[in-house]
């Protein structure tokens, strides 16, 4: 009974969810907070985007090791998403393990945040920077020890009262806001598939902004 444990996990940490050229395999994370709490909260979107993702495809997640998983194909290209199951705050475990696990090029990792900085719905794309004041940003720069990794900011917008920052950021969506994110999400879809297949420059050339 003993050996047959040790086989199943043996074949989990083993097991690959993405083959072939590794500069064709793309890493996207969105970062959210686990569990029907925070679900649908601004400060998941990035769990919201990948979700939304996946739906597209069809894709069925898998819990696994720091996170859950799912896998797409388009065009070559290998898109695997994650979800971290480590809170926010301790992001970077869950994506340096990944890179790892599936040898995966820094350079095609893209990390799916939000920020208060933009207007609802405007989506800025970078390939370095600060964290700027967001945790999931700054623990990820921590554990891979670097500030040059593709970062994706979904705008919530500031609209809160003094004081009131964490109340806004993890509250739900109003009506509004609501209304307009599905059109919001398929433009997120269109530049997630883009870094993959067209490259980050044209990606940021073409929605930053948007």
């Amino acid at each position: 009974m003993l050996s047959f444990f040790r086989k199943l996990f043996s074949s989990e940490k083993n097991k690959s969810y993405t083959e072939g050229d590794p500069m064709k395999k793309f890493l996207i994370v969105g970062l959210g907070n686990i569990g029907p709490k925070y679900e649908n909260t601004r400060h998941n979107i990035g769990f919201r985007i990948v979700d939304f993702l996946a739906a597209q495809y069809e894709s069925e997640w898998e819990t696994v090791k720091l996170g859950t998983v799912t896998t797409f194909k388009k065009k070559g290209r290998t898109f695997l998403l994650l979800k971290p199951s480590t809170y926010m705050n301790l992001s970077g475990k869950a994506v340096k393990y990944w890179l790892t696990k599936e040898k995966i090029p820094l350079e095609n990792l893209l990390v799916v945040a939000d920020d208060l900085n933009l207007p609802f719905g405007t989506i800025r794309i970078k390939t370095k920077g600060s964290d700027g004041g967001h945790n999931g940003l700054k623990d990820i720069q921590d554990v891979l020890q670097t500030t040059k990794y593709s970062r994706f900011r979904f705008g919530i917008s500031d609209d809160f009262s003094k004081g009131r920052q964490v109340d806004y950021v993890l509250g739900e969506w109003n009506e509004e806001e609501l209304s307009k994110l599905k059109e919001r999400l398929e433009m997120a879809q269109k530049a997630i598939e883009s870094f993959g297949l067209a490259g980050v420059n044209i990606t940021m050339n073409t929605f930053n902004g948007k």
